[in-house]
């Protein structure tokens, strides 16, 4: 039991580290520099003495990076709109020079519009001016401002589209794609709106590496040619979608007329990405003392599929190196595709380590893991993982039967997507509150003789 308490303690000491190596505030300061009039963004630099410069920040980390900018560059920003989870830490930045609103998310809100209006004027004002247009972007950034292309969609179908789309097991990279074509923000239509700017974008990416236009789903920058079709998305899911009339009409109309502006001379910079993240925690994994294995290819699976190739390939690594008495680490990163079946408390994370419990049993009931430890964790780099309070959890061989010792039948709570009850009964459930980053998921699997 001591080596399951240490392979326990040592899974959160990894996640810790990897949120500490993703710091928003920290990158944002490793990327601006103001020397006098003159300001450094990675390589690109800027006179300030003769540019006005203003701030849109949308996203989970906006609040962090709008105050740490706010600091930075000190007087020189004119004016800044933020739109972000939670603002109220914003009292920190000066209100005559900052609009801040507290954007939806997982749906976007009354303020995700307001937000989305307040840009708009801010935009219009530096476009006049021919000025600098500083764009902090973060992922969650999609509900947190949004505006109809079609006058026709209300807030209420803007919410009930997106809660259909995220519940219904679609990719990050389906779900935009039928989100661009509805919105008059996303897919570089923000930033095209002041083409007489100067334009930059620092992003912290939820999203692949090379993939920025997914990011808060592109609002600087174009889609990529590959992007799915918003009308075969709908088709594909269409047994989990009931989608409002007046957004399948705009999906059936706008890809008649799909469009957007050039927009080549925003120049973008990502800071951070799921890669740091999954770097930092190896790093700590190996100074640690475990022998560490990186699977980038376990990474957008259905929930399912990927639950069960992490537990694979973790028995397959601990079995090469437990005749040398090695304790082993497996490390991933990315976003499950997780449909919702029940009405219970959740998100992927959550039901991602449910699903390694659940394995860890099967395997240790046959005799597979006998005089084994095996320890799963799964946590949103943001702090919070689906419906629920937490960022995820931590499991281990003796979770499911700890489980049936309180009462609590795992598949029961597997089908009713309510892993968070289940892990917070049990005093497993991760709650970190909002990191005020967002790099996507990492999962840490470690096992032990």
């Amino acid at each position: 039991m001591t080596k399951l308490v240490g392979l326990r303690r040592g899974a959160r000491e990894i996640l810790d580290h990897a949120l500490g190596a993703v710091d928003a505030q920290k990158a944002l300061r490793n990327a601006v520099n103001l020397e006098g009039q003159l300001l450094r963004i990675g390589d690109t630099v800027f006179d300030t003495s003769t540019l006005t410069t203003y701030v849109v920040a949308i996203g989970k980390a906006a609040p962090a990076m709008a105050i740490t900018l706010d600091d930075i560059l000190d007087h020189i920003i004119t004016r800044g709109v933020v739109s972000g989870p939670d603002c109220s830490d914003l009292h920190a930045l000066e209100s005559g020079r900052w609009r801040v609103f507290a954007g939806g998310h997982p749906l976007p809100n009354q303020e995700s519009l307001d937000a989305a209006q307040a840009a708009f004027d801010l935009l219009r004002r530096a476009d006049q001016e021919h000025a600098l247009v500083i764009f902090l972007i973060s992922g969650g950034g999609s509900t947190m401002i949004e505006w109809p292309r079609d006058e026709r969609i209300t807030l209420a179908d803007f919410r009930e589209a997106n809660r259909q789309l995220i519940s219904c097991g679609a990719s990050i990279t389906e779900i935009n794609a039928v989100r661009r074509v509805l919105s008059a923000v996303k897919g570089g239509r923000l930033g095209a709106l002041a083409q007489n700017t100067e334009q930059i974008t620092l992003m912290i990416s939820d999203t692949n590496r090379d993939d920025e236009a997914n990011v808060a789903s592109g609002p600087t920058v174009p889609p990529p040619a590959w992007s799915p079709q918003s009308i075969d998305v709908v088709e594909r899911y269409s047994h989990r979608l009931s989608l409002p009339s007046s957004v399948l009409r705009a999906i059936k109309e706008g890809e008649r007329n799909e469009g957007h502006a050039d927009i080549a001379d925003n120049k973008h910079y990502v800071m951070l990405d799921n890669l740091r993240a999954i770097e930092a925690a190896a790093a700590e994994a190996r100074q640690l003392g475990f022998a560490v294995e990186v699977s980038y290819n376990i990474n957008e699976q259905p929930i399912d599929e990927g639950s069960l190739l992490l537990v694979s390939q973790l028995r397959a690594i601990w079995e090469q190196a437990r005749s040398e008495q090695k304790r082993v680490c497996l490390i991933s990163g990315g976003e499950f595709s997780c449909p919702v079946r029940g009405t219970g408390v959740g998100g992927r994370n959550l039901e991602t380590v449910l699903r390694c419990a659940i394995e860890f049993d099967k395997h240790q009931q046959q005799g597979n893991i006998v005089s084994a430890h095996f320890v799963a964790l799964s946590g949103g780099t943001d702090g919070i993982d689906g419906n629920s309070p937490a960022a995820g959890a931590i499991a281990d061989e003796t979770t499911i039967v700890r489980g049936l010792s309180q009462g609590l039948d795992a598949e029961t709570f597997l089908r009713n997507s309510d892993s968070f009850t289940f892990f917070n009964t049990l005093g497993d459930a991760i709650v970190t509150g909002p990191t005020g980053t967002n790099v996507r998921d990492l999962r840490i699997l470690l096992a032990s003789s």
